[in-house]
């Protein structure tokens, strides 16, 4: 696999974005989490706990780490639960964003956009667990974002690290951060992290109700406005009540190191 670059675009290193903070968040939590059955019967998949703690909890708490004071997190599937656990919080507060049917990943966070603001916004998914690198992930993400390139910056993990995934891949990335998709029977070498910052400019002549964000991508990546960034900390792929006691195993054996649990 070719070698990809760590931030993108280059260029971005000599704005003054490298010093900007994300204001705002959202974080996606209203799906069934059908491949995690029968956990997710009783309990919505962002509560299942990863090392005593609700995936949840590990995605708002990356928000807290990168200063974001208020995030929007949306309920559908089990939404009550997801309130009471997370209404309590202070840092960030959160507020919710309840859909009376399931909007998909696109629809949900159109759904909010009210609440996100005129400005570009972090999305993160309510199950994704990863330990930084040198650095938060959300703030690489902030630095490394260009409001004149850039409708959408994705976290993007090495698919040769991704501990759980065994997948094609979702994305290749050019030499200067710019993503496509994989192409038929080819391997794509990075996997979406499930972490990113969209500007609410995306979001124009979208659909109404139910789509998925990669609608929304795929219309960026004709335009040339799809990037990547790849992350350097660890990466877990959370998907299957077995993958979750894998991931719980890794993280054990983790947890003398020195990155952050």
């Amino acid at each position: 696999m070719s070698a990809a670059p760590d931030k993108a675009p280059d260029k971005a290193s000599d704005k003054t974005v490298r010093d900007q903070r994300l204001a705002r968040a959202m974080v996606l939590a209203a799906g069934r989490g059908e491949r995690m059955r029968p956990l997710t019967e009783r309990l919505p998949k962002p509560l299942i706990e990863v090392r005593g703690k609700a995936m949840l909890d590990w995605a708002l708490d990356h928000l807290a780490a990168a200063g974001i004071a208020e995030a929007v997190v949306n309920l559908y599937h089990l939404g009550a639960q997801i309130e009471a656990h997370a209404s309590g919080r202070e840092r960030p507060r959160v507020t919710f964003s309840r859909e009376a049917e399931l909007l998909d990943t696109g629809g949900g966070v159109a759904a909010a956009l009210s609440s996100l603001g005129p400005e570009a916004f972090y999305v993160l998914n309510g199950d994704v667990v990863w330990l930084d690198g040198l650095q938060p992930a959300p703030l690489r993400l902030a630095q490394a974002w260009d409001e004149d390139e850039m409708d959408a910056l994705l976290l993007v993990h090495p698919v040769i690290d991704a501990y759980g995934y065994d997948g094609p891949g979702d994305f290749v990335m050019d030499p200067a951060g710019r993503l496509r998709r994989r192409r038929e029977l080819e391997v794509a070498p990075f996997v979406f992290a499930g972490v990113q910052v969209l500007h609410p400019r995306l979001f124009a002549q979208a659909p109404e109700g139910a789509f998925s964000l990669n609608l929304l991508y795929d219309r960026a990546i004709d335009s040339g406005r799809l990037w990547g960034l790849r992350h350097d900390g660890r990466w877990f792929h959370v998907g299957t009540p077995e993958a979750l006691q894998d991931v719980e195993t890794a993280l054990h054996h983790l947890s003398g190191t020195a990155v952050q649990k």
